[in-house]
């Protein structure tokens, strides 16, 4: 069991974690026709803009509130009324998701009050969807703001089915965490296609943010569910949480309309998909299809070429909780040595990496971590390049931001195939940085620099002739 520690800096000097308005207006992103709205002043929204254009390389709706000094000091109702009526005039939403940051949490604004009294004096928007979430950016962290966005849009858009009613049997709902990519969500939903299941996702990235080219702008997200399948979402007979940090978004399902939820805390190697696999084929009726017998011998196979490179080595990983527990179990699982552990907030997963310690730091402690133990590979975003060439050592990307590499948002990690595909990109990195920076030669096939007898000549002497 690892021991979850925190350390005594003052600050972060080089952070891991991104803001938890970030991981909200990131969770309204997966909306159809949606606009996030930051409660705060532009600046904030500017850095997140940013880092979302950088990671995805697509056009990004977010909007601010524009708060000023003046504003913050007196309340921020005119700010957050303006830019509704903004919004709703010229973008023409289907919703506008609102997230409040540090700024405006430390002032108190009444955000809810807020929006009840734009609705009365603006009858237009009495029964818009207007969904506020509290989001300050001075305590928790990315997944902390998806969670509480995720849950919230379950409070406020489902609908509870009327008493009595029937639930279609192959209807299943797919909470999933953050961490998981638009690819990520294809797989998803081709695996639970498979099984004959209809699911909805929500949030639902990859109708998003997986990079197609729309037929025409729109000011708003391009893709997602929509608000009305969101309202039907209590109809299903099951809801499928992938990730610790769904459990509230699940139990407010539940609790609001009475569908049962299956928490997988991990989708990323063989077991959890064992697990995943049989569940399905369990409240599907139907047995495995033979792709996914076949993908699982292709996983074992690919783990058994891999752990003759990664097998023993020493890794150093920053990411938030579910990233971590979910790479890390996956590597430790191939013999790996999880060395050094740095993540961003607290987790009931965290406890059970394999490690002997989690640190909540930033990427500052991580690379001390890694240089005092020894790491042979260093695992985060890619704020972590310069810490990983800094180190000399090989640098996978996961996570967001993921700027200086194309397909961030393909990259593939759950089912079989995405545990294969980690597989073999994190071996092929050991690889050539042995071949790079290991490379054997003659000198080094000798182990001892004892003289031969008189007389008598080594092979590589031989060969050139020459007595050793």
């Amino acid at each position: 069991m690892a021991i979850v520690t925190t350390p005594k800096k003052a600050c972060a000097v080089n952070p891991l974690k991104m803001s938890q308005p970030i991981g909200g207006a990131f969770a309204f992103m997966g909306l159809r026709g949606a606009m996030p709205l930051l409660h705060g002043s532009q600046g904030c929204t500017s850095f997140g803009l940013t880092l979302f254009v950088r990671h995805f390389k697509e056009a990004v709706p977010l909007q601010t509130t524009a708060m000023s000094e003046v504003a913050t000091v007196l309340g921020g109702y005119d700010n957050v009324e303006q830019a509704i009526l903004n919004i709703y005039n010229r973008a023409k939403p289907e919703i506008i998701g609102i997230c409040s940051t540090g700024v405006t949490e430390t002032n108190g604004d009444d955000v809810d009050g807020y929006i009840k009294l734009i609705r009365e004096q603006h009858p237009q928007l009495a029964k818009f969807p207007l969904v506020f979430v509290s989001t300050p950016d001075f305590k928790d962290a990315f997944q902390d703001g998806w969670g509480k966005t995720v849950a919230c849009m379950v409070e406020v858009l489902v609908e509870a089915p009327a008493v009595g009613a029937e639930r279609d049997p192959a209807r299943v709902n797919v909470l999933p965490g953050c961490h998981l990519t638009p690819g990520d969500l294809d797989e998803l939903r081709t695996i639970l296609e498979d099984f004959g299941l209809k699911p909805s996702f929500l949030p639902d990235l990859a109708g998003s943010l997986d990079g197609h080219i729309p037929d025409e702008f729109t000011p708003t997200t391009i893709g997602g569910i929509g608000v009305d399948e969101v309202a039907g979402m209590g109809r299903s007979s099951w809801t499928i949480a992938i990730g610790a940090q769904m459990r509230r978004a699940a139990e407010a399902m539940q609790a609001k309309s009475g569908v049962p939820f299956r928490l997988f805390e991990r989708l990323c190697g063989l077991i959890p998909n064992d697990e995943f696999i049989a569940f399905l084929s369990d409240i599907s009726g139907r047995p495995v299809p033979a792709k996914y017998r076949r993908q699982r011998g292709q996983l074992s196979d690919a783990m058994l070429d891999a752990h003759f490179h990664v097998g023993g080595r020493k890794l150093a990983i920053g990411a938030e909780p579910d990233l971590l527990f979910d790479l890390s179990s996956m590597l430790h699982e191939m013999g790996a040595q999880v060395t050094a552990a740095v993540t961003t907030t607290q987790s009931p997963v965290l406890e059970r990496i394999g490690t002997k310690e989690v640190l909540i730091g930033d990427l500052e402690d991580l690379e001390e971590l890694a240089r005092t133990r020894n790491c042979d590979l260093l695992i985060t975003h890619s704020h972590g390049r310069q810490a990983a060439a800094r180190l000399k050592i090989p640098f996978y990307r996961a996570g967001f931001p993921m700027f200086d590499r194309i397909g961030a948002g393909h990259q593939l990690s759950v089912g079989y195939r995405g545990t294969r595909d980690v597989i073999f990109n994190i071996a092929n990195l050991v690889i050539a940085d042995r071949e790079e920076n290991h490379q054997p030669t003659p000198d080094c096939w000798r182990t001892s620099r004892r003289p031969l007898k008189p007389g008598r000549r080594s092979f590589i002497d031989a060969t050139e002739g020459s007595i050793a």
